[in-house]
């Protein structure tokens, strides 16, 4: 199982985690990608099948505490936020991370 978590626009700012299969991350999360849209993911895999993939996920949530690391990010709600068009966490561009960032995500390209 991979952790998936949810950053959506609701005023909880809950931020949960849910775990999916194999199979269900890769179809959300293709070709080594670890952050996706739920606009991008809804026009690549069409409305339905992306429902069909994501329905059991919100079945499976898990603590925080409990998840041994976050695969991959799911954005809801955040038609403004800018994300690396390769939708890799390690690409960054280098004025939005830190040095130790850039030294960690440079060793992960």
């Amino acid at each position: 199982m991979k952790n998936i978590q949810i950053i959506d626009g609701a005023s909880n700012a809950t931020f949960s985690i849910f775990q999916a299969t194999d199979e269900e991350f890769a179809a959300i999360f293709p070709d080594e990608t670890d952050m996706e849209l739920i606009e991008d993911l809804s026009a690549r895999l069409g409305q339905e099948k992306a429902g069909k993939i994501l329905s059991p996920l919100w079945q499976r949530p898990i603590l925080k505490r409990d998840a041994l690391g976050i695969h991959g990010t799911l954005f809801y709600d955040n038609h403004e936020r800018e994300i690396p068009a390769t939708k890799r966490e390690v690409d960054w561009e280098k004025s939005s991370i830190n040095a130790a960032q850039r030294t960690l995500f440079a060793q992960h390209r």
